[in-house]
Order: C-alpha cells, then sequence, then structure tokens
C-alpha cells in the first residue's frame, strides 16, 4: 500500500502494518516519517529496537536471523534496516523477499532508504514489501508549498507568522527543511509563543549564529580552508550539537553525490541542477563544486560522514570531531593525512 507522509499520521492511528519502506532525497521529513512510525509501535508494545545499517560488507542473514529470533527485552521488536543507497542488491532482494514470506506478529520491519530509481518500484523485493506493508515516499517540498509548510511548523510550536515573514523565512533556507526547523526553534527560543512578524524574522535572519553549520557546508563546498577551521571551531567552541552539523553536511553531500552522478552519466551541470531543482542562489556554489572531485570521491566523503554520524551515536569508534574536521577540510581541498586503507577501498 503506498501513502503520501501527509496520510502517515491519520494511517498510524488507526493500525500498524509489519511492513513499513520509508524513501526518498529529503532527509528532514524521512527522519520525520520514521520517528513516527516508531513512536506509534512503541505505544504498541514494540518497546525493542535493532539497527541495521547496509553497506558493502551487509550480511543479509542478518535480517532473517532477526526476524526469527525472539527479543531478549520484550516481546515485540522493531527492525530497523539502513539502505542509504535505496539498492539491496542480489542478496538483499532475496532476504526482503524471504522475509515478507515469513512475516512475524512481534516484530515490525522499518526499511529507510534513499530515493529510489522508477525501475525499482518494479523489482521483486519492492513487490513483496508492498503486498505486506506501506510504501511510503518522500519527496522534497516545492517552492510554492514552503510557506505553507513552514506556517504549519510554526503553529505547532504556537507561533502566527505573519506572510512577509514566511517569505523571508522562505528565502533564508531555500528548501532546506533542516535549516528551517532549525531557524524557527530559534525564532521560538527568542519570542516564544504568539505572533511572528518580517521585522522579527529579518532580526533573527540577520543575527544568526557567526559560526553556523550551514556556513560550514558552503565554506568547505566552497573551498575555503581557513574559514571551515575557523568556523568548525567556533561551532564546537559555542556548544552546537555535532549531529547537528553533521545533519547539514550529509543533506548537501547527498545532493552533491546525486549532481555528480547525474554528470557522470553524460548530462551538463546544468542539467544536473535543474533536475534536482537547485536554486538559483545555490547553483554558484555547486557548479564550482561537483566538478573538484571525481563521483567515486564524493561518494567517500558521503559514507565518511556517515561513519562520523555514527561515532556521533556511540555506535562507531573514534573521534567525531577531529575527523568531521578532517573531512570537511578534505572537502574544501586541504588533505591534513593520506585516506586510509578503509577510505581508499571505497573509492
Amino acid at each position: 500500500m503506498k501513502l503520501y507522509f501527509n496520510q502517515l499520521q491519520n494511517h498510524l492511528r488507526d493500525t500498524l502494518a509489519p511492513v513499513y519502506f520509508v524513501s526518498g532525497d529529503e532527509p528532514f521529513q524521512l527522519d520525520q516519517a520514521a520517528g513516527m512510525i516508531r513512536k506509534a509501535a512503541q505505544a504498541q508494545g514494540y518497546s525493542d529496537r535493532q539497527v541495521y545499517h547496509v553497506d558493502r560488507s551487509f550480511d543479509w542473514s542478518q535480517l532473517n536471523m532477526a526476524g526469527d529470533s525472539m527479543s531478549l527485552f520484550a516481546e515485540r521488536k522493531i527492525i530497523e534496516l539502513r539502505l542509504p543507497s535505496g539498492k539491496p542488491g542480489d542478496a538483499g532482494s532475496k532476504a526482503l523477499q524471504s522475509y515478507c514470506e515469513q512475516l512475524s506478529e512481534d516484530n515490525l520491519l522499518l526499511v529507510i532508504a534513499g530515493k529510489l530509481e522508477g525501475s525499482q518500484s518494479k523489482s521483486k523485493w519492492y513487490r513483496a514489501l508492498d503486498n505486506v506493508g506501506v510504501m511510503l515516499a518522500i519527496w522534497p517540498v516545492d517552492y510554492k508549498e514552503l510557506p505553507g509548510w513552514l506556517e504549519k511548523r510554526m503553529r505547532l510550536r504556537n507561533m502566527q507568522p505573519d506572510n512577509e515573514a514566511l517569505a523571508i523565512l522562505a528565502e533564508q533556507v531555500e528548501g532546506n527543511l533542516l535549516a528551517a526547523d532549525q531557524e524557527i526553534e530559534k525564532l521560538h527560543m527568542l519570542h516564544g509563543d504568539g505572533p511572528i512578524s518580517a521585522e522579527q524574522m529579518l532580526d533573527v535572519v540577520a543575527n544568526s549564529a557567526r559560526f553556523d553549520a550551514f556556513a560550514l557546508v558552503d565554506m568547505a563546498l566552497s573551498g575555503d580552508a581557513k574559514r571551515v577551521s575557523r568556523i568548525l571551531h567556533g561551532l564546537k567552541a559555542e556548544g552546537e550539537e555535532i549531529l547537528h552539523i553533521l545533519g547539514a553536511l550529509l543533506y548537501q553531500l547527498r545532493l552533491v553525490e546525486k549532481i555528480a552522478f547525474e554528470v557522470s552519466q553524460g548530462q551538463s551541470i546544468q542539467q544536473a541542477l535543474q533536475k534536482q531543482r537547485i536554486w538559483d542562489r545555490r547553483k554558484n556554489v555547486l557548479i564550482k563544486a561537483v566538478p573538484r572531485y571525481s563521483l567515486k570521491r564524493w561518494q567517500t566523503f558521503l559514507l565518511m560522514a556517515q561513519r562520523i554520524e555514527r561515532m556521533s551515536k556511540g555506535r562507531a569508534m573514534g573521534k567525531p570531531w577531529d575527523e568531521l574536521l578532517q573531512l570537511t577540510l578534505r572537502i574544501a581541498g586541504v588533505a591534513l593525512f593520506p585516506l586510509s586503507a578503509e577510505q581508499i577501498a571505497i573509492r
């Protein structure tokens, strides 16, 4: 069964499917949808959660073992499968089909994937999931719809923005919903509930933290290594959550990787930017950044950022702030250290 994001909340009030497949390239709503599903499942007794990150070395037999085994901590569990590429491969296809043939009412499978290609919706594994569960595709919010989206997010915090304030914020965030939600949170901390005027919005936008996570990413993409180092140290000194910075970085790296892929397939960079619906103000940064490295190198950067995210959550060994500095400087064109054997293998 296929659902849209705006239908999910009502669906979860009524019932829970045994399988949810959430895919797309808009990370904020992707995370929101997954969070809503987890919350609904936990409310119905799925109090254990097992998370699997699919990469080239992933053993797909773990999925069926997780489905067959009883939880040590609860009668019901969520099996969460992170599939960034949206491509499970032959082994993954067989494992997903097998899982769907042996569903257990004690398990809920949540698959979180990147944007799918059109042909994937005709694959056997996709049809198997569709037959037993809910398929939720997350689409970017169109520019014309963005002020309405922003208004809804602000009203959830009991804020009442005027139309000009919404237009200013829409221009500032340029379609980046993660940035939008962070700006709304800043507004609420400063002004609380009630009306928000254009003047108040301009004041917050003009006085955004000097060392902003999105400015850091822009400087890395622009090749300004000195400002990358200064901004990152400033963010750390100000107590900024590293996961917020990584959210901004992962958002842009996924976008750059898609553009680099289109260019590698013979499209011009302008065509690739048009296909990804890049706002005019963002085009100059990306036009300079994308040709700096090959598609494989951008994919390596994305995998490195995902590993740093796991470090930040305690799921991998390492010093996330140090690794983040090295990665952002490398994106900017400065390599403090040579690539490791693992990173070279990824390339």
